[in-house]
């Protein structure tokens, strides 16, 4: 009923949250709760609980001033670092929560935290149904109940690398964008992304995504500024006229005659962001030409016929020539052989978990754009679609994320009790017993957040990189080109 209605889901527990809900098409779109007069409350039996009418949404509404004012941008050893910040994550009653406490929710579906953590954020303030304070997590819930959390959000570190204009008139924007930034908001990631830095550094709004690149690819990326021009280039894209080249490096001596590969792939695993050759997966088409052999490495063109996720990365690696640096397919996880031919000799369950324990091992979790809590969560056997690694293919992106209002503002829609921050040094136990709740003043440290009571390692600048890179894109009105990268000049070396 709810996706018939177009009504956004939301897994919404511990602060790892993964959407599966209306994408307005528009690069750094999403729904608004369109303001309109309290509806007349319904008499209901004594003792019944009342749900108010689903509100309506306004479609298409852009990342607002509002929006990028929940944090700000520091920058220290390389990387462009998210100050942490308070976040709602909200919902609707899914279907098969119908009828259940939300305690019981919590402890089936969002593993992430210990049920301490969601009695203490109902103590807080930060959890609320219908706008009302949650004082009782047994509350059995009903259709169209609609749920916030507040959480202290914290995203990876990514490149400061800045972002380059390629081009710009009055129908598009064209950057070169540096590995390891996500195009739009997803996952982990909201401030560290594309759409978000244009909009908060380069007064670049309401920009709408044409193509899309993977988070760890760097270069050509181009967005229409009008609705218009965005729907004259899909159906270019439709109709097969635009052409994408790329460039990467690869391990070895890759062949000097031009390769074909057309095996379909399939995705294993939304979360991690991982696919492989299968004959159960979609069609697809690369085109590689060797450009230069150092001795080690080689520097190879790709042309994709086809727009499926990963697709030049997997084909690298199933021909045996993965690209040196990638964080997923030259991993030793795949084998000896580390999946050329399509030879794993693992089940994906025993794959994925391979992958994880070999990032764990060297802290390099965020390289992959997830965290332990994404890992614990067991939210994902219910609802897949959300690739934690960002990666971005021909389908509907998940980000309808509802923004809480911005410092100094007020949402004429919620309950006038805040959300407070409390003292630091009070534990999980502590807050279960405590009534009287502190005030809402620091935004860096947050005593319910595990992430603030965690140290990481920062990747280094050398591990945001992969050397795959757009290096051009070409259609009937336009052709962009950027810079070939200094890793993949000829005579380069490590």
């Amino acid at each position: 009923e709810l996706e018939n209605r177009g009504v956004v889901g939301r897994e919404w527990g511990g602060g790892v949250a993964k959407w599966k809900g209306v994408w307005s098409g528009a690069g750094g779109q999403e729904e608004e709760e369109e303001a309109a007069p309290a509806p007349k409350k319904r008499r209901v039996a004594a003792g019944e609980r009342y749900v108010p009418p689903p509100r309506k949404l306004k479609a298409g509404v852009s990342f607002s001033a509002a929006h990028f004012a929940e944090t700000s941008y520091y920058f220290e050893g390389g990387l462009r670092k998210v100050r942490p910040y308070y976040f709602d994550f909200r919902t609707y009653c899914k279907g098969r929560w119908v009828g259940r406490s939300l305690l019981h929710v919590f402890s089936t579906e969002f593993r992430a935290q210990p049920l301490a953590f969601y009695r203490a954020a109902a103590r807080a303030g930060r959890l609320r149904l219908n706008e009302e304070p949650v004082r009782d997590l047994d509350v059995v819930l009903k259709n169209n109940d609609f749920l916030r959390n507040t959480v202290h959000r914290h995203e990876p570190p990514v490149t400061a690398q800045p972002i380059q204009i390629l081009a710009e008139d009055d129908e598009v924007v064209v950057v070169d964008k540096p590995s390891s930034l996500p195009v739009h908001p997803c996952g982990r990631f909201r401030h560290n992304t594309i759409i978000f830095i244009l909009g908060k550094e380069h007064n670049l709004k309401e920009l709408h995504t044409i193509h899309r690149l993977d988070r760890m690819t760097s270069g050509v990326l181009m967005f229409a500024k009008t609705v218009e021009v965005s729907k004259r280039i899909d159906e270019q894209v439709r109709e097969r006229q635009l052409e994408k080249e790329y460039v990467c490096r690869v391990v070895g001596e890759f062949p000097e005659h031009e390769v074909v590969c057309e095996e379909p792939i399939l995705v294993v695993s939304y979360k991690v962001g991982v696919c492989r050759v299968d004959p159960k997966g979609k069609s697809c088409k690369t085109i590689f030409q060797r450009l230069s052999y150092n001795g080690k490495t080689s520097v190879v063109k790709c042309l994709p016929r086809t727009g499926r996720t990963h697709q030049i990365r997997v084909h690298l690696q199933y021909l045996g020539y993965p690209i040196v640096n990638d964080p997923i397919y030259n991993m030793e996880a795949w084998g000896p052989e580390k999946g050329k031919g399509g030879k794993i000799g693992k089940t994906d369950e025993e794959l994925l978990k391979a992958l994880v324990e070999e990032h764990r091992s060297k802290q390099s979790l965020d390289v992959l754009g997830i965290s332990e809590e994404d890992l614990n969560t067991d939210a994902e056997n219910q609802d897949s679609g959300n690739s934690s690694e960002c990666t971005e293919s021909v389908q509907a992106d998940p980000i309808n994320e509802n923004s809480c209002p911005a410092e100094g503002t007020k949402d004429p829609e919620r309950n006038e009790t805040p959300a407070c921050t409390l003292d630091p040094d009070t534990n999980l136990e502590t807050l279960e017993k405590t009534t009287e709740l502190g005030s809402c003043e620091n935004k860096e440290k947050d005593p319910l957040c595990m992430e603030c009571k965690i140290t990481r390692r920062d990747p280094s600048p050398k591990e945001l990189v992969m050397y795959l890179h757009a290096l051009r894109y070409k259609g009937a009105e336009f052709d962009y080109c950027s810079k070939m990268p200094e890793w993949a000049m000829e005579d380069w070396e490590e």
